[in-house]
């Protein structure tokens, strides 16, 4: 018979209907049982409603009188809650904060103690809150009896400590501490102004919650540093998908590729939402969700357990990468319910970021990054965007946007849809095929651009920029070839030829040289030839002496441009529309190149295409210019803050944008990148992210270059060209 038979139960009658289910509590003597009931109230849940929740610091206790719960942490079910059970005896003698959550699944009646309550017993019957205190305790060393035979089964393959002390190195300094003291409890959270987000334990980047088990060095990562950058900014995604499982759940959203300063967020299933509801109703919960101060969860668990829960939650594209998974456990991370794989640390708190912003448009998110982690070089309109971004750059991101769409819709004619699908592509020998449509699919593209060109009337100069190992050599080449087979005969001219002499190049912050900077090219000379050229006079071009640093107006090849010729002119500042201001720019075609595709790992992490070109980089001068990985890897900020500057902010004035990035690449860059990067001194400063990046190429199946194509833009990077450069 349930307890609402003849209505509503009164506390003593809900009591002994609970007690009579619990033998511990059942000790309680009959006038005691109805003293208890006194200062007690009845409440009723619903299925699917949260009685405590994890975190909150809200003081009483409850008894369960009829129906069922859940104890859970973070998105872990820690087993059931009946009648009979009581909860949260902690949280209203200690005050302490909730250690997990009590969702009823059932419809639930359950009997509170609250604060109130409690000190009024306290004060009025201090003999029997002794007892009642008692009872309470015998139920938690049973409770802690049962706990500790558990975990001492889960941790059997866990050594004790060595030792019981440590001296590891902290910024330098020798400092003994207990073995088990966690990094966040040797670090500050500030250096030089900016935020530590994570440690370098042995430059390896961990979360500041790692426990140290062995002496060694210990650092602080901060916010300054580009790796610091990318852990913040997995942070912040991190925190977004918590709170589109708080708002919508069955949305489907994932983090799509960056954009400079953030990152597009995909929505599989809108419903009868809007972009414009959605966005403030997200910014609203992560903006809670960073006061709530949720703590990082960083667990392992078997491949078994993890592809079962992402199959459950449809996070395919994770699925798809434990298929091939070779580890025994998978590192995970979560600020709550949404779990994600780990592929680095992340902060180890939500009320550690900063509450984040979120633009729409007609079709998806954009997630702000902070001023802090935009990255350093950019200028004043890239570091701090406004919530109206200029016509111009919006159009520069729809053509963006549009070709990675239609990039994807062959991908998924292929089956690939992120790295796992693509692995297991791979493995099922379609290795071939993958190569033959990532090529035909740029020759496309590369074809149309040419068409582009010729068919608007006037064009005579073709500027073409693009960031560091975009694969402009190559791509001018087969722009060429296309050009030529319609009868345009294309002419070169490096702006590389139009530099100043070198004492007179200007320096940047460090006192260094800066090449990049728009101010190192004779642009008044670059403007009078191209002026002579469009006018049909034959000019001798410039040409710089690298090895001199000496420039030579007239050093360079003649060139006389007639009807069909056209000239190609590549370099950073190709987009930039301070160059060539004094000819007609309706003679003139811009085209900007880079890697834009970037596969996902899981809706958390995908491929930076920054990752690509760095890891294209390495191999093309260790091959080639004799550099190694380290100083590649060490002269990569100056690089990027170069191309945050220089050539990003003017997208916008792009006449065609091309792909350069290959599906298939990065699992034949890993041939060779992983002797490279392993070559990288363990305490070199560079052994971060030679670490990091030998994580990424490990969850890629590996491909012989045998069959990538003479004329691929891969060629530039790993040899064995059909074009001469």
């Amino acid at each position: 018979m349930t307890l609402d038979a003849h209505g509503p139960p009164t506390p003593a009658e809900a009591l002994r209907h609970a007690l009579a289910q619990n033998p511990l509590l059942s000790t309680l003597a009959p006038h005691e049982l109805a003293l208890l009931a006194d200062y007690l109230t009845v409440h009723q849940y619903q299925p699917g409603e949260v009685i405590v929740r994890e975190g909150d610091r809200e003081r009483s206790m409850y008894f369960v009188v009829e129906g069922m719960g859940a104890l859970r942490r973070g998105d872990v079910q820690l087993g059931p809650l009946g009648p009979g059970e009581y909860f949260g005896e902690l949280g209203l003698v200690a005050a302490r904060d909730r250690a997990a959550s009590i969702v009823a699944t059932t419809a639930l009646t359950a009997l509170r103690l609250d604060i109130e309550g409690y000190e009024r017993l306290t004060r009025e019957h201090p003999d029997f809150t002794v007892r009642l205190l008692q009872t309470f305790v015998d139920g938690l060393a049973d409770r802690l009896v049962s706990m500790t035979e558990n975990v001492g089964v889960l941790l059997t393959r866990r050594a004790l400590p060595r030792r019981t002390a440590l001296t590891p190195k902290v910024l330098g300094e020798p400092r003994p501490v207990p073995t088990g003291t966690q990094l966040a409890k040797l670090l500050p959270n500030l250096v030089d102004g900016r935020r530590v987000v994570a440690a370098l334990l042995d430059r390896k980047a961990v979360s500041l919650n790692t426990a140290l088990y062995s002496s060694g060095d210990v650092e602080a990562l901060t916010t300054d540093n580009w790796e610091g950058q990318r852990i913040y900014r997995r942070s912040q995604a991190l925190l977004l998908l918590e709170a589109a499982y708080e708002v919508a759940p069955e949305a489907g959203i994932r983090l799509a590729h960056s954009v400079g300063v953030g990152q597009r967020v995909a929505i599989d299933r809108l419903g009868q939402r809007t972009l414009a509801d959605l966005a403030p109703e997200l910014t609203r919960v992560m903006r809670e969700l960073t006061e709530r101060d949720s703590p990082l969860r960083e667990e392992r668990w078997s491949v078994g357990e993890a592809m079962e829960h992402f199959s459950e939650r449809g996070w395919g594209d994770a699925v798809a990468l434990l298929q091939v998974w070779r580890e025994a456990t998978v590192p995970v991370l979560s600020y709550g319910q949404v779990y994600a794989l780990s592929f680095g640390p992340a902060l180890p708190s939500t009320g550690q970021l900063r509450p984040p912003s979120l633009l729409h448009d007609d079709h998806e998110l954009l997630l702000l990054y902070p001023q802090e982690v935009v990255g350093s070089g950019a200028p004043e309109s890239v570091r701090q965007p406004s919530a109206a971004p200029p016509e111009g750059a919006l159009a520069a991101a729809s053509q963006t946007i549009d070709l990675i769409r239609t990039q994807d819709l062959w991908l998924e004619t292929l089956g690939v849809s992120g790295i796992g699908s693509f692995n297991q592509a791979c493995v099922e020998g379609r290795v071939s095929q993958l190569i033959r449509v990532s090529e035909g699919f740029q020759e496309k593209c590369i074809s149309r651009i040419a068409d582009a060109i010729l068919e608007r009337d006037g064009v005579k100069v073709v500027f073409i920029a693009g960031p560091s190992s975009s694969g402009k050599t190559t791509f001018i080449k087969r722009l060429s070839v296309q050009l030529q087979v319609s009868g345009a005969r294309p002419l070169g001219v490096s702006l590389d030829d139009y530099y100043v002499d070198r004492e007179l190049t200007p320096r940047d912050a460090d006192g260094e040289y800066d090449f990049e900077a728009l101010e190192a090219l004779r642009i008044d000379l670059l403007e009078r030839d191209l002026e002579r050229l469009l006018r049909g006079e034959r000019v001798a071009t410039a040409r710089y002496d690298f090895q001199t640093g000496i420039s030579h107006p007239n050093g360079g090849p003649v060139l006389e441009v007639g009807e069909r010729d056209l000239l190609l002119l590549e370099g950073i500042h190709g987009l930039n529309p301070a160059l060539a201001r004094t000819i007609d720019q309706a003679c003139v075609f811009r085209v900007f190149i880079c890697p834009l595709s970037q596969l996902p790992f899981d809706r958390l992490s995908r491929i930076h295409a920054s990752d690509m070109r760095l890891l294209r980089r390495i191999v093309r001068d260790r091959h080639s210019r004799g550099y190694s990985a380290a100083d590649n890897i060490m002269r990569w900020p100056s690089v990027r803050r170069g191309e945050r500057a220089h050539i990003f902010p003017y997208q916008q004035h792009a006449d065609a944008v091309f792909d350069t990035s290959l599906v298939y690449e990065l699992s034949v860059l890993k041939v060779f990148a992983e002797r490279y990067l392993l070559e990288v001194p363990r305490q070199h400063p560079a052994y971060t992210t030679a670490f990091r990046l030998l994580g990424l190429l490990d969850r890629l199946v590996t491909i012989y270059p045998d069959h990538v194509p003479p004329t691929s833009i891969l060629r530039e990077f790993i040899g064995g060209s059909g074009f001469e450069y």
